[in-house]
């Protein structure tokens, strides 16, 4: 099975076209077109009755307390924990495009519905948590919602973005579910996978 992101090479740094934040030297962060890039797959094995798309940084510091603070930075030898990004699941077998655009475009202030979309069912993602505090944004992000790491943080954030070609035709998730559930539906029915990484930062000293 082979996976490709259209517009991002693996490895590479990612287009500001797909991010949530993009880089503003009076503000350090605006926001990004947030579009999600195309995602394409071929030679799902046989036997497939779905897949799921999940799209992740493993390099989100596990404490806040300095992120995007003035006169401070996130050491890149703090521990670091997954924040999901995008995550769809029950796509129908009969797919192998999600076409640039389809389920993001643009920032939606509280967040895009979870549930059924324009392709299969849409999870939860982290922007939930992360923009809880925000009277102006907090609500419930489903589905896509692009790179937007500390403009303050020393590390290079990596973006995985992975399709599972699985065995069952649904992982009978409902309602508000998150990263950590759709990893434990999948637990048994993975028949194959891939990913694609991309790269994103707003430090400039890092840009």
């Amino acid at each position: 099975m082979k996976v490709h992101v259209n517009g991002i090479d693996d490895g590479k740094p990612i287009p500001e076209k797909f991010a949530f934040g993009v880089y503003s030297e009076e503000n350090h962060m605006n926001f990004g077109p947030n579009r999600n890039p195309e995602v394409s797959w071929q030679d799902a094995p046989e036997g497939t009755r779905s897949f799921a798309v999940v799209m992740f940084d493993p390099d989100v510091p596990s404490e806040a307390d300095d992120v995007n603070q003035e006169g401070k930075t996130v050491s890149r030898d703090l521990p670091r924990v997954d924040f999901f990004h995008w995550l769809l699941v029950d796509v129908p077998a009969s797919t192998s495009r999600i076409p640039e655009g389809e389920d993001s475009d643009g920032v939606i202030p509280k967040g895009k519905d979870p549930g059924p979309g324009p392709i299969g069912v849409r999870g939860v993602n982290n922007f939930t948590q992360f923009l809880a505090d925000n009277p102006d944004m907090a609500g419930t992000y489903g589905g896509y919602d692009g790179p937007c790491p500390p403009w303050n943080d020393e590390l290079i954030h990596h973006y995985h973005f992975e399709v599972y070609a699985l065995d069952v035709e649904t992982l009978g998730l409902e309602g508000e579910f998150d990263g950590e559930a759709v990893r434990e539906a999948m637990e048994g029915h993975i028949l194959a996978s891939d990913r694609v990484t991309g790269t994103y930062t707003l430090n400039p000293d890092l840009r």
